[in-house]
């Protein structure tokens, strides 16, 4: 069970909460053992067996203080019973009683009070965690990974964690208590039969646990099926355009039903298992008792035990006490190898290690004064280096475009720059400083970003304006929209800039996502600006305004733009032609149209003069 013992390194900060859960069990399991002996003398009253004490007892040391409290309790009743009479002394036992299963369920209660603040501090402390480690993790990371099985693991593990681990917590704390104390009591009234019993239990522990061996086993699996799916509903409602459009609907379904019948079965054995545990306890606790009222029965009827009848109906009673904390144990160890494969899914998140983070004695890059310089380096993404010894500098003020066909490394440079990926080789440098020696917050503060995919958020047009500068001005929105050229189209809508967009701005064109992505980047105000084919996919109407938007976006600053359409990088005062990670040609525009080389030619192709 490691990664329980990983889910509950939580608790510490609820520690205030465990202790009274514990405390307020410890009073429960008291209370609750009290209850059931208080029965022992109305049963000696009204089945007038000999329980009279007549000398007051003597404490003679700690080894017969269980005897001496029996002693004296009994000494106590006998002198009620005889100052006051039988009627009288029952009716204060039952007085008593009432008041013993009063305060068992009063601990029982706040117990379980308690724990809320426990269990629910716990949960979101996980899922705040997972969330952190999530938005901090790599980008390599989440390319070799489903998002579906992200989010199952945030959601739906999280939650079998909260229900198969923290609600077995109470269970862990309070029942093994109630057993202490009850087989103490047991102990008291008899050594010899609960010898007995101790032999008794371990045979059954042994067949329960024999029965939960492949739960944790078949968890697992169903657990990582559930990403599946959860994969395949993300994808079908990306893609359900395309899936329509290819009348692929069948195929589709087919796969969506294979994986939920993989967890279907999965689930159902898991099940069947975790539902056994709760009538098998009760069936073997059942033939525990019938074993002990044989062997007990026969001690008491043939005078070979001090136990008196009634102690032994008593004894009987505390024993079934004793069966549903069991019960409730061995239900706990079942839920806990359930939820022992969310734990897994979930620590195997938590515990990713974090290829790029900052060095311990990272510096601050504030401002940027000179150039930007990727000197000799190498990366590949898996098993080929999509770049190799490879170098090109960047003056500050300058506008370096890069062209060449798809897989050439165009993107990853911008990649590489922002420090969503490290070079494999070589070195990433802005004013002879390299990248990694700087944090990263302070290196991407430097940089704006504009990328081929307008990424925008469910939330108002004003405030995907202002994600990455929190503490600007309405008048600073204002003016970063209309250098974007989007000021136009927002006046038109509804609440203006409080108009929520809905999911990844659906509500807007393609080209008016991109004209709030251009203005996101302006309001930060970065020195040096990225533009990842921004304007790719566009219409030609839409290009010409993201374009001008664009230019006055770039005026007085240092950017690198990687286009698709050549006819937007025209004015750009360098064009690095890429072919196979490697710099074909480098020049400007005219130059490179006079070498009637590759930059001639994907001009030519895209039908420029």
């Amino acid at each position: 069970m490691s990664y329980f013992k990983d889910i509950l390194r939580y608790e510490k900060k609820y520690r205030k909460f465990t202790i009274l859960n514990i405390l307020f069990n410890i009073l429960y399991a008291i209370f609750n053992v009290l209850s059931v002996l208080a029965f022992i003398p109305v049963l000696g009253i009204l089945f007038n067996t000999d329980n009279t004490v007549i000398k007051v007892p003597l404490y003679t040391g700690i080894r017969s203080i269980a005897a001496y409290a029996k002693e004296s309790f009994y000494y106590f009743i006998s002198q009620k019973i005889e100052n006051e009479g039988a009627i009288e002394v029952l009716f204060f036992i039952c007085l008593l009683t009432f008041s013993l299963f009063l305060f068992k369920n009063l601990f029982r209660y706040l117990a379980s009070y308690v724990l809320v603040f426990l269990r629910n501090g716990i949960v979101k402390d996980i899922r705040d965690k997972l969330y952190h480690k999530i938005i901090t993790l790599p980008l390599a990371y989440f390319s070799e990974k489903k998002k579906g099985d992200i989010i199952a693991r945030m959601t739906i593990d999280v939650q079998e964690v909260e229900v198969s681990f923290l609600t077995s917590l109470e269970a862990i704390v309070r029942e093994p208590l109630t057993v202490i104390i009850s087989l103490t009591m047991m102990l008291i009234l008899s050594v010899k039969l609960t010898l007995f019993v101790f032999v008794l239990l371990p045979v059954s522990g042994f067949i329960i646990s024999s029965i939960s061996k492949k739960l944790k086993a078949n968890s697992l699996k169903a657990q990582k099926e559930t990403g599946n799916f959860l994969s395949f509903i993300e994808e079908t409602l990306t893609g359900l355009k395309i899936i329509k459009g290819f009348n692929a609907e069948k195929v589709i379904q087919e796969k969506f039903n294979t994986s939920t019948t993989k967890f279907r079965n999965l689930m159902s054995s898991v099940l069947h298992r975790k539902t056994l545990a709760s009538p098998m306890s009760e069936f073997l606790g059942s033939a525990t008792i019938i074993a002990i009222l044989y062997y007990g029965g026969k001690l008491v009827l043939e005078n070979n035990s001090p136990l008196k009848a009634e102690e032994f109906f008593g004894y009987i009673v505390l024993f079934y006490t004793v069966l549903n904390p069991i019960k409730a144990i061995t239900t706990a160890y079942y839920n806990i190898q359930k939820g022992e494969a969310s734990a897994e899914r979930i620590m195997e998140v938590l515990n990713t290690e974090n290829s790029i983070k900052d060095k311990p004695n990272a510096a601050l890059k504030d401002g940027f004064i000179n150039k930007i310089e990727f000197k000799n380096i190498s990366f590949k993404y898996k098993d080929t280096f999509v770049l190799k010894d490879f170098s090109l500098t960047i003056n500050k003020g300058e506008t370096v475009a890069l062209v060449g066909q798809s897989g050439s490394g165009k993107s990853t440079l911008a990649n590489l720059i922002t420090r969503f990926y490290d070079v494999n080789k070589g070195e990433v440098l802005i004013d002879d400083q390299n990248i990694k020696d700087v944090t990263k917050k302070s290196l991407r503060n430097l940089m704006g970003i504009v990328s081929q995919d307008s990424i925008l958020f469910n939330d108002t047009i004003a405030n995907n304006i202002k994600l990455g500068t929190q503490a600007a001005t309405e008048e600073a929105i204002l003016e970063a929209a209309q250098i974007a050229n989007a000021d136009e189209f927002i006046q038109n809508l509804p609440e203006k800039y409080e108009t929520n967009i809905g999911d990844s701005g659906n509500t807007l064109s393609g080209g008016q996502k991109q004209r709030l992505s251009i203005a996101r980047a302006v309001l930060k105000n970065p020195p040096i600006m990225i533009l990842d084919e921004a304007t790719s996919a566009l219409d030609t109407e839409s290009e010409q305004l993201v374009q001008t938007a664009l230019e006055k976006m770039m005026q007085n600053r240092t950017s690198l733009v990687i286009a698709h359409r050549l006819s937007t990088i025209q004015k750009a005062d360098t064009i690095v032609v890429m072919k196979k990670g490697k710099i074909a040609e480098q020049g400007k525009h005219e130059e490179l149209l006079a070498l009637k080389g590759e930059y001639f030619k994907l001009v030519s192709m895209q039908s420029l003069s």
